[in-house]
């Protein structure tokens, strides 16, 4: 013989009766949302951003000024190196090449040879 719960029985009543019902707002819930959504809306259209020019574009493309500092730090030390090169490096070059070769780019003795400073 089984037993049943009439609890359960009248659990499954209101969950069909809750089913049944299709809840629905209120018509002054649904105004009062719309007036607080016109509310919301912008009075003017958004202004159109300024288009940029080509130097801040480039500089965007490249990262921001950061990107620009390391750059030009990169750069002052490769025209150290090529100007002065360090001795590692110069020793390095004389091995892989086979001849050492140096150039005086501040040299007077080029500019008085050629006669450049001669009056006359």
């Amino acid at each position: 013989m089984t037993m049943t719960n009439p609890n359960e029985n009248m659990l499954d009543d209101l969950f069909a009766q809750a089913r049944a019902t299709a809840p629905a707002p209120s018509d002054d819930l649904m105004a009062r949302v719309l007036a607080d959504a016109d509310a919301m809306l912008p009075c003017q259209p958004a202004a159109v951003a300024p288009q940029m020019g080509l130097w801040a574009r480039l500089l965007d493309m490249i990262g921001g000024w950061p990107s620009v500092s390391g750059l030009a730090a990169a750069t002052v030390a490769g025209v150290w190196v090529g100007v002065a090169p360090p001795s590692t490096v110069e020793d390095l070059t004389a091995t892989m090449i086979g001849d050492e070769v140096s150039i005086s780019l501040f040299s007077a003795d080029l500019m008085l040879g050629a006669g450049a400073l001669n009056d006359g």
